[in-house]
């Protein structure tokens, strides 16, 4: 493995120019690949999973670090083990054998020097299902034309309209211009998605907007500028599962889950403005989320899976 690019680490927005190799930046990672886990995966949306699954690999670390990451221990706190390029090799096999749709990538900005080659060696030796890169949007467009013809579908969120919030709960004030950059160039590679005769994705890109309490994440407002942006085709999928995890507790505004109405309030922004692939999540009376699935074709309303 080349270390070159680990000297001066620039692999990501935060540009920490750390020495991985002697010390730890931002994201807390260092030249080892890291994972917490790998399987089977029946709770994307449903053209990711599928009927036999995502094969999801979560990588530990994260170079954003929401305060409200469902995810926290594996991301801010790195819960995982290290693991060898050949063994990341295997597993990729494995989850192939076992009948995965795609390799789902989780949280792997922070080590895109090392898969680059990983998923290179793959493809020219036996992986025949899409390469899905699953991240926070958070990514240099330099880094990202380094995977192009190597990533399938990209899977990225949109997290954020307002600097303001952007910095104060993921220390990325500049979050909404790199995220939009980013975004700009994943559907340069791949395109909007494209599913197969079975409805599972093979390529292109869809979008993640998660909605926040007291519409602090903008989604609304993120809706009308990716439709200016891209166009009403864009895929997306409107995340209902917010809770209260990590430090978000620190925080009296977002200590609460997403009520009915804030929700409904960005699935008609979007309805209005003629999105016409949206992935929903609907919320019981209690506030709390559900993980079942509707997808919305137009004004045709139809179960169709499960998001967890």
């Amino acid at each position: 493995m080349n270390l070159s690019e680990f000297h001066s680490c620039a692999i990501c927005p935060r540009e920490c120019r750390i020495d991985r190799t002697r010390a730890k930046g931002y994201c807390q990672a260092g030249t080892e690949l890291c994972i917490n886990l790998a399987q089977l995966h029946f709770g994307e949306e449903p053209p990711i999973s599928g009927t036999r699954g995502s094969g999801t690999i979560f990588f530990s670390h994260c170079n954003l670090r929401c305060v409200f990451c469902q995810n926290y221990k594996i991301s801010l706190q790195g819960q995982g083990r290290s693991i060898s390029t050949n063994e990341l090799l295997s597993l990729f096999y494995t989850l192939q054998q076992q009948g995965a749709h795609n390799i789902n990538l989780v949280t792997p900005t922070h080590y895109s020097m090392i898969l680059r080659e990983i998923i290179a060696q793959a493809k020219a030796d036996r992986l025949t299902i899409p390469v899905l890169w699953n991240s926070s949007g958070y990514e240099k467009v330099s880094s990202l034309q380094q995977m192009k013809g190597l990533i399938d579908i990209y899977l990225p969120d949109f997290k954020y309209y307002h600097p303001v919030y952007a910095k104060k709960y993921s220390g990325a004030g500049d979050y909404p211009v790199v995220a939009l950059n980013a975004l700009r160039e994943m559907v340069s590679q791949c395109g909007f998605l494209q599913l197969d005769a079975e409805g599972i994705a093979q390529k292109g890109v869809l979008v993640r907007l998660l909605v926040l309490p007291h519409a602090l994440a903008g989604t609304q407002n993120s809706l009308r500028l990716l439709a200016d942006e891209f166009g009403p085709d864009l895929p997306l999928s409107l995340m209902a599962q917010y809770y209260p995890a990590g430090r978000a507790k620190e925080y009296p505004e977002l200590n609460r889950g997403i009520t009915t109405a804030e929700y409904q309030a960005v699935l008609d922004v979007a309805q209005a403005l003629g999105f016409t692939h949206i992935y929903t999540q609907e919320l019981s009376s209690d506030d709390s989320w559900t993980p079942d699935f509707v997808t919305y074709e137009s004004q045709s309303i139809a179960q169709t899976g499960e998001f967890k």
